[in-house]
């Protein structure tokens, strides 16, 4: 897998320069035009580009390759930001994968849209490589209502990412909707669809050109290149998805940005879209309501598969509940992966008390370079409802549809 460059890059010597405030000596490259495409291994940068990558004007394919003799946070922080620049408009944006996801499911997955609770917030914060300067951070506020038909639901989803030494940022909003029936006595199936609003844009304050620096490598001044006149990019994002499950098992698939919006400057470049499948099993120990008060203990293996923009990626995991406690470990990696390069073990603790749930989670990457940059945290605070007393009321009548056995976290 590599990055593909529609130009050849040209060693021009020795230079200085800023990435996220700190200055490094090192040799540099620029593009120069090229009739075919060269191949550019990007294992090593991969891991540390943000989220929402896209392609960016000929004017910033400045700095095409950086070799530091030191190693650690300051050769990072040049990866992240090359990265962020978009060396080749090849290079495609991808979403963020939260480690808890079905805490985030509506990012999921939109056939989830009130099927857990009458009616629930939340939030969910992701900051990764938290020891770069420009650390990678994703936020959002996802919310779910479910009709009183007990059919039909109704969500809203923000998602905000920022990161890089550009200040690279991505905010979408929109709404979700889901239907769901019953198939047979213990068989459901919901059907939903996200669309939302989106802008995207880069800040090039932190960027220094080769026009700003002098031959002993100082800066000397503002730049000519007119990165200001490239304003923001708008575009409008489709997806779909659908969910079958029993008391104790579930199946999903889902495709966002069915529509591929552009978001490229001075490329055609799109945004790609995003297949998922993903789904478990949940043994029951003990499950209980007496009271009002459920009580579970249960164990639940789960999987997942995606693919984005010829990007592949694989998800293991294992939770563990009993009320209110839940535990899991989850493995991630890329398809087909470079060995430990883009592999992942996620640990994860959730706790639900009084209508909150409080999930926390620490990504320990498999590889030596990407633990020098720290791994990743994650927060999500849940507020939920559920009437059980008219739960009750409707298993009686037989109007109650059950919700899919999938974790909360």
């Amino acid at each position: 897998m590599g990055i593909a460059l529609k130009a050849k890059p040209k060693y021009l010597g020795k230079c200085s320069a800023s990435l996220g405030g700190n200055r490094m000596m090192g040799e540099f490259a620029i593009l120069v035009p090229a009739p075919r495409s060269t191949r550019a291994p990007n294992a090593a940068i991969s891991p540390l580009v943000p989220p929402p990558m896209h392609a960016t004007p000929a004017s910033l394919r400045l700095l095409c390759s950086f070799r530091f003799a030191r190693r650690g946070k300051e050769l990072a922080t040049a990866l992240a930001t090359i990265g962020a620049l978009g060396a080749a408009p090849a290079v495609q944006a991808q979403d963020v994968y939260y480690s808890q996801p079905y805490a985030t499911r509506l990012h999921l997955n939109p056939a989830f849209t009130g099927l857990l609770d009458d009616f629930s917030a939340t939030l969910a914060y992701r900051n990764q490589y938290p020891t770069l300067i420009g650390t990678l951070q994703s936020s959002q506020l996802a919310a779910d209502y479910r009709f009183r038909d007990q059919r039909s639901a109704l969500g809203l989803l923000v998602n905000a990412d920022r990161g890089g030494g550009l200040n690279l940022t991505r905010l979408e909003a929109g709404f979700t909707y889901a239907y769901r029936t019953r198939l047979a006595r213990d068989l459901y199936a919901s059907a939903g669809a996200h669309a939302a609003y989106g802008s995207q844009r880069i800040d090039y304050g932190n960027l220094i050109f080769g026009d700003q620096l002098d031959t002993d490598g100082n800066s000397i001044g503002p730049s000519a290149e007119p990165v200001e006149l490239y304003d923001p990019k708008r575009y409008l994002t489709l997806g779909v998805g659908g969910l079958l499950y029993t008391s104790q098992a579930w199946l999903g698939v889902a495709a966002h940005h069915l529509n591929q919006p552009l978001i490229g400057y001075a490329t055609d470049a799109k945004l790609p879209a995003r297949l998922a499948a993903h789904g478990g099993f949940k043994y029951y120990f003990v499950r209980s309501n007496v009271k009002q008060q459920y009580r579970e203990v249960s164990l639940a293996p789960t999987a997942a598969y995606t693919y984005q923009g010829g990007s592949q990626r694989a998800e293991v995991g294992l939770y563990g509940t009993s009320t209110p406690l839940t535990l899991g470990v989850l493995w991630r990696g890329a398809l087909p992966g470079p060995g430990k390069a883009q592999q992942s073990l996620v640990t994860l603790l959730g706790l639900a008390w009084n209508g909150f749930r409080f999930g926390y989670s620490y990504d320990v990457s498999l590889s030596r370079f990407s633990r020098e940059v720290g791994g990743a945290h994650e927060l999500t605070l849940c507020l939920e409802k559920i009437d059980l007393l008219e739960a009750a009321k409707r298993r009686l009548r037989r109007k109650n549809y059950a919700a899919p056995p999938c974790p909360t976290f």
